[in-house]
């Protein structure tokens, strides 16, 4: 028997307007789980992303894995024809994402007024680095300059070098997941005062703006309470984390690293008896956080002297044995191959071409989360360049061939 897909939102439809990471991120949320998202990107070259880390071909795996499951439209924004779809498919959509800086979709005469009165339920979620108000609103900037300003960059590293970045753009894809939720969010209540007969929502009420610095800042716990209540000022430490004992990355024998998290009391004690060190179990200092904490450097040195003796996989056995949180460090290859991921189809493959050729069975990341045992299966990888133009264009909105060569331009490329 097939089995009926899952898709809770079939029947949404996104428009999507954004470019990068941030605003895709979004809409990639939303069309794994069944929304229609119709991304519109300029002529020539569309979405900046199709050439980010691109090793064959004109389409990237970073953007064939951000924009799966969409449809791809080709729309000069420019033209008074391409404004002129772009408003007719607003009309028949749900919720509008955009990352332009702020004051783009105004100067195109498409900001948040003109596409409510083309659709007064749309549902308006805007990305940017610094949101749509206050004294730094207009001011450009990526995710690097947010995870800075957001206080996020700060915590990255070792204390006595320079912060550092980690490796993928986190402050846009933290963005996109609460772009993703307002979204939501807002549908929700749209459909509810529906229900309930309680009026539109206002326009006010259906603008989701989202800041790429306040997404980071967000996620920084009680940095700030800490530091107005107590003077503390959290600084790097590395691989550990503030406060939090013993919990770090430790180099075992065969030259793997594992990360041990063994910093509950109860776990504590079966972490130390299990490395050898029962006076370190019992010793009264050691018998809270605040306590390891403060003696973080010997518990440290303890514990990489025990690893320093044992290969990773005989290090990982003996701390599971004991019910002490441990794990390797995993590379791209260990994550391939590894059994948990494939048995809950976290790694889909698909035949992948260059243009030149087929590559075959690329694994690509699945959809999180999960909805019954496993990832649901990826519909489609990104698409080519206004690969659905036509179908849409001329489908949807009924256009006819004239009506769609002078919405799509052509010849020349958008600039936002």
């Amino acid at each position: 028997m097939k089995q009926t897909p899952i898709a809770p939102l079939e029947g949404v439809r996104v428009l999507e307007l954004g470019n990068y990471i941030a605003a895709p991120t979004a809409g990639r949320l939303l069309a794994d789980f069944g929304a229609e998202v119709i991304k519109v990107e300029r002529p020539g070259t569309g979405d900046e992303l199709r050439n980010w880390r691109l090793h064959k071909g004109d389409t990237s795996m970073l953007y064939r894995t951000i924009n799966r499951n969409k449809k791809s439209v080709v729309l000069d924004l420019r033209t008074e024809a391409g404004k002129k779809a772009v408003l007719a498919l607003v009309a028949k959509s749900d919720i509008l994402l955009e990352n332009f800086r702020p004051g783009t979709l105004e100067r195109w005469g498409l900001g948040p007024e003109v596409l409510n009165e083309a659709n007064p339920d749309l549902i308006i979620t805007r990305i940017s680095a610094f949101g749509q108000t206050g004294p730094l609103s207009e001011r450009p900037g990526f995710a690097a300059v947010a995870e800075a300003y957001g206080g996020f960059r700060n915590l990255v590293g070792d204390p006595d070098r320079p912060p550092v970045r980690v490796g993928v753009s986190i402050g846009d894809s933290i963005a996109g997941l609460y772009a993703a939720f307002g979204s939501m969010m807002s549908l929700y209540q749209r459909e509810a005062r529906r229900r309930d007969a309680a009026g539109a929502v206002p326009l006010t009420e259906r603008i989701i703006d989202v800041a790429l610095h306040e997404a980071m800042f967000s996620m920084m716990e009680s940095l700030i309470p800490d530091y107005q209540a107590y003077g503390v000022d959290r600084q790097r430490v590395g691989g550990r984390m503030e406060g939090i004992a013993p919990s770090n990355a430790y180099i075992c024998k065969d030259g793997a690293s594992i990360v041990v998290a063994g910093n509950g009391d109860s776990i504590y004690q079966r972490y130390m008896d299990t490395i050898g060190r029962p006076d370190l179990a019992a010793d009264p200092s050691l018998q809270t956080n605040a306590g390891r904490w403060a003696k973080r450097e010997e518990l440290d040195q303890a514990i990489g002297a025990w690893t320093a003796e044992l290969d990773a996989a005989d290090t990982l056995a003996a701390l599971d044995a004991a019910g002490v949180p441990a794990g390797p460090i995993y590379t791209a290859a260990d994550i391939s191959t590894d059994t948990q991921y494939a048995a809950r189809n976290m790694i889909q493959k698909f035949d992948v071409s260059t243009g030149d050729e087929i590559l075959p069975g690329v694994g690509f990341p699945g959809i999180v989360p999960v909805i019954g045992d496993q990832s649901l299966p990826i519909r489609n990888l990104g698409p080519d360049l206004g690969e659905n133009t036509n179908e849409i264009l001329g489908g949807l909105l009924n256009m006819d061939p004239a009506e769609i060569t002078a919405a799509s331009g052509r010849e020349e490329a958008l600039q936002p």
